[in-house]
């Protein structure tokens, strides 16, 4: 009764196991998502990265999934399979977009950087970005561009998770009344302040970058774009109703 999740679950298992069968870097270098400076860009990244996992960590797929399948399931009974399904997309790839901008901005004064010292040679532009600098380093042309592709290519990021926020987003937005719990705060909450206090602590851990290796904004996007297409669902609903009504 719910082919949509059921096989975008299958789907992602599927890719996680080629991950580990298969040439991982090969497959993360088409697929997984890098910044559009990274000679590894590609315009279909924003699609495929959304299936691929942390290859290193099981429960990165695990949990994903078990939230793809305990949320999406109920969405897709409600909605249909081809509404769900569309929103999935909308969310995962909004939450691809929003990771690009945030990476433009972080990496943007870093690339201006390499690009400043290539003409002023000063080497205290680079030293926020490398180690092992002193004040008598100096970098040949070609050596600089490689670190600055480096530097790109070392950003990629991974997962479901930002269509899973839009999920979460969905499920706490149609069915309010239902009651959430976390593990280790066994405490039953409604679905809407669960899912507000999960984004204000992404937006808590987003703004101040920890080093935690989670796309923190990614996932605010997801909610971001899901949230958006809500409301537009919900004023073309409205509008359809006020012209059957007059």
């Amino acid at each position: 009764r719910t082919p949509a999740a059921t096989n975008l679950l299958i789907a992602n298992i599927v890719a996680y196991l080629a991950t580990q069968l298969l040439d991982t870097l090969q497959i993360y270098g088409l697929f997984a998502l890098f910044p559009t400076g990274s000679p590894f860009f590609e315009w279909w990244q924003p699609v495929t990265y959304m299936f691929l996992h942390d290859t290193s960590s099981f429960s990165h797929l695990l949990f994903n999934m078990f939230g793809l399948w305990m949320f999406g399931k109920d969405i897709e009974l409600f909605w249909g399979r081809n509404k769900f399904l569309i929103f999935y997309f909308v969310t995962g790839i909004g939450a691809g977009i929003i990771q690009e901008l945030v990476w433009h901005i972080d990496l943007s004064k870093a690339a201006e950087a390499f690009n400043m010292y290539a003409s002023t040679k000063d080497i205290n532009l680079l030293k926020p970005y490398l180690t092992n600098l002193t004040d008598n380093t100096y970098i040949p042309m070609g050596q600089l561009m490689a670190l600055k592709e480096k530097m790109l290519s070392a950003a990629v990021t991974v997962g479901a998770s930002g269509a899973l926020f839009g999920v979460l987003l969905a499920f706490a937005m149609i069915f309010p009344q239902a009651r959430m719990m976390l593990l280790f705060f066994p405490v039953p909450i409604r679905a809407p302040y669960f899912v507000a206090m999960y984004a204000v602590a992404e937006l808590f851990y987003g703004v101040a970058q920890t080093a935690d290796g989670v796309a923190h904004f990614a996932h605010l996007g997801g909610m971001f774009w899901g949230w958006l297409l809500l409301l537009w669902w919900r004023y073309q609903a409205r509008r359809r109703f006020y012209q059957n009504n007059d």
